[in-house]
């Protein structure tokens, strides 16, 4: 059985050993308040992320990034991704405990880095993150690639860069003084009529089907792109 949560935040991996031929990885306690977003339920899952990613191979941050936008977005996942399994049994699994408590200046992050791999730990952090309410994650999204990025200590400069408004690696956020406009554009819908919600959503379908690598998406590119899409249809059926 999951403990309670005793923290600000609290999120329990459970996850096979680093050497296992087989890697596993299931969640367990996920007390993560996200509201306003990213709340402090988003700052561990970005403190996870910033602590763990600066270990992982340029191929693994690479799919990282795409993994994030296909979350995102509420994609399917198929299983295993990254070498890795997500699943729901946890018998024989370990289990890895994180947690974020109060400081006296600003939260204090307590990370269990023993255990488990640098990158069963940021996966697990980006699986949670999409079970999160979906007018919470693009801010916490938008946290977890600004700590996909960080190199340094989990301090008060990584809690002003992961909670800064908006995100200098997204640049569709400028979308200057027409945003209806731009997310008509980048779904290919005519400008003339508004479209309805089901346009809107096939239109969707279809760019986001042609932006997958599986499908002829440009690899380096598609992460961004997919995420591009994204915001778009949340402009529109807003």
């Amino acid at each position: 059985m999951s403990s309670e949560p005793f923290g600000l935040a609290d999120l329990e991996l459970y996850h096979s050993r680093p050497i296992a031929p087989t890697r596993r990885l299931a969640l367990g306690l996920q007390y993560l308040p996200s509201n306003p977003s990213p709340g402090p339920g988003g700052l561990l899952l970005a403190g996870i992320v910033g602590h763990f990613a600066s270990s992982l191979s340029e191929d693994d941050r690479a799919e990282m990034g795409l993994l994030l936008a296909q979350v995102e977005v509420g994609l399917a996942i198929v299983q295993p991704r990254l070498r890795h399994r997500l699943q729901i049994d946890r018998v024989g699994l370990l289990k890895s405990h994180h947690r974020l408590e109060p400081g006296a200046r600003v939260p204090c992050f307590v990370l269990a880095v023993e255990g488990g791999s640098p990158l069963v730990n940021v996966l697990g952090a980006v699986y949670a993150a999409g079970n999160l309410p979906v007018p919470n994650r693009p801010a916490v999204f938008a946290a977890l690639r600004q700590a996909l990025q960080w190199t340094g200590l989990l301090d008060e400069g990584f809690i002003a860069h992961v909670s800064s408004p908006g995100d200098a690696s997204v640049p569709w956020r400028s979308l200057g003084n027409d945003p209806l406009a731009w997310a008509l554009a980048v779904l290919g819908l005519e400008r003339d009529e508004a479209p309805t919600n089901g346009e809107i959503r096939r239109a969707y379908r279809d760019a986001l089907r042609q932006a997958h690598p599986d499908h002829g998406g440009v690899q380096d590119a598609a992460a961004e792109r997919i995420a591009e899409l994204g915001e778009a249809r949340r402009i529109l059926l807003r």
